[in-house]
């Protein structure tokens, strides 16, 4: 059920994608104003997320869960429901903050129901709804939009949530400890809440237009100034939003670094496969879903065994064979041409989408693994911001490539391939700090009560 979860908060940050132009259209909206229903779901998705921690920590994380997926649900009808494009916005805003609570929290559950040994395992089931739910949603949208209207686009999540709620009230754990009452940091909520959306908003102008402009440059320096105001208050507060002086543990620091190049590779290849298929060979939106099919099952079937590999040899192994794999398939696809006839670039995108659990997956685990049962949640949190920020910077880069195509479509496609490529090396480097961080003899022994 927690799957389910997953798939639905994921299917969302694309399906609607490709119903924009149908949602133009039915509610007399420019298509300027209607690319917000898909904006505002991913700037809530933001805003979400820095909370997901501390609402585990007061009111349990199968509570919360349950919760987050019954407003997702609620919210979903509203969408679908929507007689103005004001509403239909807001309906996103309130689907997206649930959404961005969902994932991290059933991470949360699924950790502290299975433990350290078998985390690999339940996280590799988990990402098979991650990972390939962004890449079914604009294919499964297509197909709707060819029979249906575009309030089937979020009436799809209604089967979906109330299966996930049946089930989870019945067969998720109980909350091993009791929740706490420790208060809420209210300025490291106010200023993470403004500043990771002011990032994501900057990211996404930037790979809109393609070229800096004073608003995009304005946005930027903002989020950098709050985010790094956030820092500084929380490493003095008592009861932090954030415990950020799990930065201090090596293993979670290798996590992080390699988690941040993660979001990059993963985000910024959805955003330039579909530009390279709908751009770069003029296939339809629909087409191009069809020819990612590869790459979605590639990333779908090899998620449950990379994370059982990670319980056998440990994260740094499969992490040095992602980045690796990554690297060797994004130069192949920098050396092809742009007419390189299909049965010669789906094997590669089938490598690649095998390769990015194998860099996704051991950043969080080994981050997981540093910390305390009671710190879980915390250190999920961040890991997920650290995903998406890295993911809305990868994003955006690959996007202002093949935007800014002076010299021609193949050239910007070239350039666009070696930012990714760098993404590739920045997580071979993470995996080579998560060697150095879980080697026997430099793990430090924790005391009992830290033990899972």
């Amino acid at each position: 059920m927690i799957v389910l979860g997953a798939f639905a908060s994921g299917l969302d940050a694309s399906i609607v994608n490709v119903g924009l132009d149908s949602i133009s259209r039915s509610l007399g909206s420019s298509l300027a104003a209607t690319q917000w229903v898909a904006s505002g779901y991913l700037l809530a998705l933001a805003v979400s997320l820095p909370l997901a921690g501390w609402l585990a920590h007061r009111y349990g994380s199968r509570r919360l869960w349950l919760a987050s997926l019954a407003a997702f649900t609620v919210a979903s009808i509203g969408c679908a429901a929507a007689p103005t494009l004001e509403f239909l916005i807001v309906a996103r805003v309130l689907q997206g903050f649930a959404g961005g609570v969902l994932i991290p929290t059933g991470q949360t559950v699924l950790g502290q129901a299975v433990g350290p040994d078998r985390l690999g395992r339940v996280m590799g089931t988990l990402g098979i709804a991650v990972s390939a739910a962004p890449a079914i949603g604009s294919l499964l949208g297509g197909f709707i939009l060819h029979g249906a209207a575009w309030p089937w686009l979020f009436l799809i999540n209604i089967p979906i949530g109330v299966a996930g709620l049946l089930l989870g009230n019945r067969l998720l754990p109980r909350d091993a400890e009791s929740p706490t009452t420790s208060p809420l940091h209210r300025t490291g909520l106010a200023l993470i809440s403004i500043g990771l959306p002011a990032l994501v908003f900057a990211a996404s102008r930037w790979g809109d237009a393609g070229h800096l402009t004073p608003d995009i440059v304005a946005a930027a320096g903002f989020a950098t100034l709050t985010l790094a105001a956030f820092v500084a208050v929380t490493l003095r507060a008592t009861h932090p939003l954030l415990d950020l002086e799990m930065f201090r543990v090596p293993g979670f620091r290798a996590g992080a670094v390699t988690a941040f190049f993660s979001g990059a590779l993963i985000f910024g290849s959805g955003v330039l496969f579909a530009l390279y298929f709908q751009v770069g060979r003029g296939q339809t939106p629909l087409d191009t879903g069809v020819s990612l099919l590869c790459f979605a099952g590639a990333t779908a079937v090899t998620a449950p065994i990379t994370g059982r590999w990670i319980d056998r040899r440990g994260p740094s192994r499969v992490a040095l064979t992602g980045g690796v794999l990554a690297a060797a398939a994004t130069a192949a696809l920098t050396a092809l041409p742009l007419d390189a006839p299909i049965w010669l670039i789906q094997p590669v995108l089938i490598v690649f989408g095998a390769a990015v659990n194998m860099v996704a997956m051991p950043a969080g685990i080994t981050a997981y693994k540093s910390v305390s049962a009671t710190h879980l949640p915390d250190a999920i949190t961040q890991i997920n911001i650290l995903q998406r920020i890295g993911g809305s910077i990868g994003g955006a880069i690959c996007a202002v490539f093949v935007a800014s195509n002076q010299t021609g479509l193949a050239t910007a496609f070239t350039h666009a391939h070696l930012a990714l490529l760098t993404a590739s090396l920045g997580v071979t480097t993470g995996a080579l700090l998560i060697y150095r961080a879980t080697r026997p003899a430099r793990t430090p022994q924790p005391s009992d009560k830290d033990h899972w």
